[in-house]
This record gives structure tokens, sequence and C-alpha cells, in this order.
């Protein structure tokens, strides 16, 4: 196919195609003459790949790069790919130098995992993130109580025991880095649009 079909197949604009042609973030096309490439599903797999990295996940090209280097190392186990594709749509934050609040919340946090049994890298982004919150928690006077995260914690596992068991082992690498990230970016939406609707609901029987 050439760039026009690409395009209007993937409903990515020519101009970012060629933008991405020039980051190496999608293969060049079949040559067919001095200014036409053509274009086969494999490019308009990657296209659309890059795309909801890009315009879902809203992850920086760098990062891009490694999880595309990912999707192409066949070498790569699943569970590595996975979390590759995940560490890079997740959000990243840097510990504040000798903060105790942040401390105990990284005590707090490693209790946790334990208590839990997780399989969790120490470097998750994901872990980061629930330091900070309970970090923040602690400094605005409300620190959420053990019982709380626990109950948190327990809702997160069904939730994402339901994510991979919805993952095909078996399928093409790029789809299922695809389904990872926009599972995480719009279900990880859609997961907190429903607890709000939940909490609308549970405050109108106890207190409506």
């Amino acid at each position: 196919m050439r760039i026009s079909e690409l395009s209007r197949r993937s409903g990515v604009p020519v101009a970012t195609i060629k933008y991405y042609l020039r980051e190496n973030l999608l293969p060049r096309g079949e040559a067919v003459s001095a200014t036409q490439s053509d274009y086969t599903e494999d490019h308009l797999k990657r296209l659309r790949l890059v795309r909801a990295l890009v315009e879902v996940a809203e992850v920086p090209l760098g990062r891009i790069r490694a999880v595309l280097a990912a999707v192409d190392d066949p070498g790569l186990e699943l569970h590595t790919l996975l979390g590759i594709a995940q560490y890079a749509v997740t959000p990243q934050f840097e510990a504040p130098a000798d903060d105790p609040l942040w401390q105990r919340a990284e005590r707090r946090t490693d209790e946790l995992l334990v208590e839990l049994g997780w399989k969790v890298d120490a470097a998750s982004p994901a872990r980061g993130g629930l330091v900070r919150a309970v970090a923040t928690l602690d400094r605005l006077g409300t620190p959420p109580a053990p019982e709380m995260l626990r109950g948190y914690a327990e809702a997160a596992h069904r939730a994402a025991e339901w994510d991979i068991s919805c993952i095909d082992p078996g399928a093409a690498r790029a789809d299922t880095v695809q389904e990872v990230v926009v599972t995480s970016a719009l279900m990880g939406q859609a997961l907190t649009a429903l607890r709000l609707l939940a909490q609308e609901d549970e405050s109108a029987r106890r207190f409506g």
C-alpha cells in the first residue's frame, strides 16, 4: 500500500507518518520509485502501536524506542516484554533527598508488598507512585490505615488478574504490547471512573 492508504487505514496523518519514519519509529517501506515506497500490514500494525504509545499513553520518544526494541527482540520472555511496556507508560517519581515522610512511606510500601507476597521489582515506577501517594497523605495529616491499603491492594489484584488473563501468549508481540498499553491507559481511567460511581452509590445508600 502507498503512504496515503497507510494514513487512511491507520487514521494517522501522512505528515505524522513521515515524522515517525524520520525518527526511526516506523521501518522504511520498500522503494518502488524515487519518490514512493510500498508499505505492508506489518507497517500498519507498527503504526497502530506507535500511535497507542504516543496518543493514548503519552510516552516520550526515548521510551517508545525502548518498547519497540523489546517488541523486536524474540529472545525476551513475555513477562520481561510486558514489564518494559508497563514501565514505559507509568509515570516515574524521584525520591526527595532526606524526606522522613517519604522514607516512612517507602518502609510502609515495602512491608505491604512483603505481606501481600507480590513479586515486584524494587525499581518499578508503580512502587514509586504508591510511595508518593502514601507520603502525600501522611503529609496532609491523613495517613492511610493498613487495612485500607490492604483492601485497595486486594481489589487491584483482582483487576490485574483479569487484565493478565486477557493476554494471549501466542499472539503477535506487537499486538500484545498494544493491548497492554491501551489497557493500562484507558482501563485505568475506567477503573477510576467506576470507583467514583461506586462511591456515589455507596454514599447515597448510607447517607442519602
